[in-house]
């Protein structure tokens, strides 16, 4: 009977944990989004493509990917398959991608 109330209970603080990062979502403002927008427009990258990641949110770019910096956010941007990206730089997970 332990053995199925401790699985129990770890499959329940994993579901816990899921949801606990889940609500930790990253909201950009749509002030802020508009800024990233018209930034990304002046200043346009070339767009590359990334063997093997899933665009998604969530997703984590490699290293070698470069990301650049847009003033006054803290977030970094780069140009993927045609879509701008918008990306955590000290995580480097896709946190929006903008169409």
């Amino acid at each position: 009977m332990r053995m199925h109330l401790s699985t129990f209970a770890a499959g329940f603080l994993l579901l816990a944990g899921i949801g606990a990062a889940a609500a930790q979502d990253v909201i950009i403002q749509p002030e802020q989004e508009t800024v990233i927008r018209e930034y990304v427009k002046k200043q346009p990258l070339a767009s590359v493509k990334i063997p093997g990641v899933e665009l998604n949110i969530g997703s984590t770019l490699p290293e070698t990917v470069e990301l650049r910096e847009v003033p006054d956010v803290k977030y970094r941007y780069v140009v993927v398959d045609n879509r701008t990206v918008l990306v955590d730089p000290g995580t480097r997970k896709i946190i929006k991608i903008i169409e």
